[in-house]
Formats: C-alpha cells, structure tokens, sequence
C-alpha cells in the first residue's frame, strides 16, 4: 500500500508540474492560444479548469502525504531502548588494550634495579 500511495504521489506530481508549466501568470500561456470563437470551452474556461485542476491536484498531494503515514513500513518496537541493547551485546575489552599506559600506573611487586654505578 506504501508504494501505491507513492506512487500515486509522483503521479500527480508530475501533473501539477505540467499545469503550472502551461499556465501564465498574466492569463495568458498555452491557455491563450484556445481564443478560437468556435470553440466550447473560451480562454477564460481554460484558465478556470487549469487553476482548479492545480488546487485539486495540490490539495490530492497533501491528503495522500497523510494518508501514507499510516502505512510507513515500521520495525518491530523493543522494550528495551537501543543504547542499552547495543550495551549488553557488545564485548568485553579489557581496559589495558584500550589505552596505553604512559608510565602513570603504579608499579607491580618487581624487584628494583640495580643502579647503574653498581650500589
């Protein structure tokens, strides 16, 4: 259903484009070129049905951009929050081979050494 109704998006999409590519904002446009007497529809029809065809087809966009919220595929929720997941999964490293010692520990049960003048 998500992507029917994305679909259905980008279709009407791609129409609003067109319509507001023909329309002219002086009234005049690919509309104008309709000022045939004989015809049905005179350019003022024209331009009637190209503004209404825009404001139906923008106002279809937006009912459907909050009609597909409801079908937003979703994971499965946990009830355990990701941080804490992520904590209990991960491996234990021991601290020594995160960082390096800089002579700052203290030093174990080692003899000391001998001085270098032989005392």
């Amino acid at each position: 259903m998500f992507a029917f109704i994305t679909a259905l998006i980008l279709i009407a999409a791609v129409f609003l484009i067109l319509i507001v590519l023909i329309q002219n904002s002086k009234g005049g446009g690919l509309a104008s070129g309709f000022s045939s007497s004989n015809q049905i529809m005179g350019v003022r029809k024209t331009t009637d049905f190209l503004e209404k065809a825009t404001w139906g087809l923008a106002g279809t966009i937006i009912v459907l951009s909050v009609l597909i919220t409801a079908f937003i595929p979703r994971q499965q929720q946990t009830n355990q929050s990701e941080i804490r997941q992520q904590l209990n999964e991960a491996p234990t490293i021991d601290p020594s081979l995160v960082a390096p010692d800089f002579g700052t520990a203290l030093p174990s049960n080692t003899p000391e050494e001998e001085t270098p003048d032989g005392n």
